[in-house]
């Protein structure tokens, strides 16, 4: 999350921009103190309402276990990994090459 001080907008309102495009949530800060929060706009947002889009977008990046995020949307596993399934997000990743790796060293 970056923090961006209220004066650093005052300055250059350019620095919040760069950031809502890379899609990084930015925490506004006042005297240190957080004042509020950027969140890049996005069609999960309407679709899903904020609250389950920035829950499902803290999953895509790690932020969350499958556990957590279904204990946060309040529903099932199932029908977690149903709706995951259906926004097309893996549930699992899974990097073949570390496989590789290991069965060259056993070749």
């Amino acid at each position: 999350m970056k923090m961006i001080g209220i004066k650093d907008l005052q300055v250059n309102p350019a620095v919040l921009t760069k950031s809502l495009e890379s899609h990084e949530y930015s925490m506004i800060t006042k005297h240190s103190k957080p004042i509020g929060l950027a969140v890049a706009f996005d069609d999960a947002i309407i679709s899903l309402g904020l609250q389950k889009a920035l829950l499902i977008d803290a999953y895509k990046n790690s932020l969350l276990s499958l556990g957590q995020l279904t204990k946060s949307l309040n529903t099932s596993k199932k029908e977690t990994l149903k709706m995951l399934s259906l926004m097309n997000i893996d549930i699992i990743e899974y990097d073949f090459k570390d496989d590789l790796v290991y069965l060259d060293t056993f070749l």
